[in-house]
C-alpha cells in the first residue's frame, strides 16, 4: 500500500476537514501550500460558486487540493461536472453514497475518499472501488456518528485493505501518532484549522474556539436521527432543531453571533489557545508526531 503522501502528491499526511461554509479558498489554498491537503466544502454552493472556489484556490497554490461533496445536496450532479471540468483530482464525500457518481469520477482519474462512521460503511465503500476512507469518530465537530475515534480506527483498519484516514479528536502530533498506532495512514483535522489565521470565520467564532475548555461542546440530536457537535450556547439550549440549519451556521461564521448561531467544534477545542498560520500548525503537528514516535521507541 502506497503512503498517502505518495498517493496524493502531498508533503504531510494531513487533511483539512471540509467544514461547511468555512472551508473556502483562503483556508484551502493555505493548507495545500503548506503541504497538507486543503479541501473545499462544496455543500451549499452552486455550480458556478464551486467553480469560483476552485479557480481562486488554483491562483494561490499549484499543489493538490480536494473538493468535498455533500451528497444530500440537490445539485451534486452539477458539482461533479464542474470539478471534473476544472481538473480537480481528489474528492471526499459525506452524507450519502458516491455510488451514482463513481463511474464518472473514476473515468476522470479522480481519487475518492468517503467519510464514514462505521465498519459496515467502510466495507461498502471498499466494494465501490474508492481509494481510501476517512473514518470519523464522534469527537469531531459538525455531523457525527456514534463511535469514538479510539474504537473506530482499529476496527476499520482491520476490516478493509484501503488507506484509512483518522478523523475526530485529533489536533496535535500526539493525536496523529495515536492515529498511526491504531492503523491510520493519515489524519484529518477540522477544529484545529478554525484557529489559523487564514480561516475565513468571524473573529467571535474563532475566539469562542480559543476560549473553549474540554467540556465546552455538546451533541445536538434530531428526533428522526442525525447529530452534530458544537459549542454549548443559547441556541443549543433553547432550540436544537434550528442548530441543523445553514442559517444558524452563517450567523456564527459570518455574523459572529456565537449565542444564536451554531458554533460547530470538536472536543479538541480546549487544546487550542493561540492563532497560528496554517503552515505553522501543520509543521508543528508533524514535528511533534515525529518527536512522540522517537520517545515511544525509547520505551521498547
Amino acid at each position: 500500500m502506497k503512503k498517502i503522501t505518495e498517493l496524493l502528491g502531498i508533503q504531510y499526511p494531513i487533511f483539512q476537514g471540509a467544514m461547511a461554509h468555512i472551508a473556502r479558498y483562503p483556508l484551502v489554498s493555505a493548507v495545500s501550500e503548506a503541504g497538507g491537503l486543503g479541501i473545499i466544502a462544496a455543500g451549499g454552493l452552486s455550480g458556478e460558486e464551486l467553480r469560483e472556489q476552485i479557480r481562486e484556490t488554483k491562483k494561490r497554490t499549484k499543489k493538490p487540493f480536494a473538493v468535498n461533496l455533500m451528497l444530500q445536496m440537490e445539485n451534486i450532479a452539477e458539482q461533479v461536472d464542474v470539478l471534473i471540468a476544472e481538473g480537480v483530482k481528489i474528492v471526499t464525500t459525506g452524507a450519502g453514497t458516491p455510488k451514482p457518481y463513481m463511474d464518472k469520477l473514476k473515468q476522470a482519474n479522480i481519487k475518492v475518499f468517503p467519510v464514514i462512521p462505521s465498519v459496515k460503511l467502510a466495507k461498502k465503500m471498499e466494494q465501490l472501488g474508492v481509494d481510501g476512507v476517512i473514518a470519523e469518530g464522534m469527537e469531531a465537530g459538525g455531523h457525527i456518528g456514534e463511535t469514538t475515534t479510539m474504537t473506530l480506527i482499529p476496527q476499520v483498519a482491520q476490516a478493509v485493505e484501503l488507506p484509512v484516514i483518522a478523523a475526530g479528536g485529533i489536533g496535535d502530533g500526539r493525536g496523529m501518532s495515536a492515529a498511526f498506532a491504531l492503523g491510520a495512514k493519515g489524519v484529518q483535522m477540522g477544529t484545529a484549522f478554525l484557529s489559523v489565521e487564514e480561516c475565513p470565520i468571524h473573529e467571535n467564532y474563532q475566539q469562542a474556539i480559543l476560549q473553549a475548555d474540554d467540556t465546552a461542546t455538546t451533541v445536538i440530536r434530531k428526533a428522526k436521527g442525525g447529530a452534530i457537535r458544537g459549542l454549548k450556547n443559547q441556541l443549543t439550549e433553547e432550540d436544537t432543531s434550528e442548530a441543523f440549519s445553514l442559517a444558524a451556521l452563517q450567523r456564527a461564521a459570518d455574523d459572529g453571533d456565537t449565542q444564536q448561531g451554531i458554533v460547530m467544534s470538536g472536543q479538541i477545542a480546549g487544546m487550542l489557545k493561540e492563532v497560528k498560520t496554517a503552515k505553522a500548525l501543520i509543521e508543528g503537528v508533524w514535528a511533534e508526531s515525529e518527536a512522540v514516535s522517537k520517545r515511544l521507541a525509547d520505551y521498547y
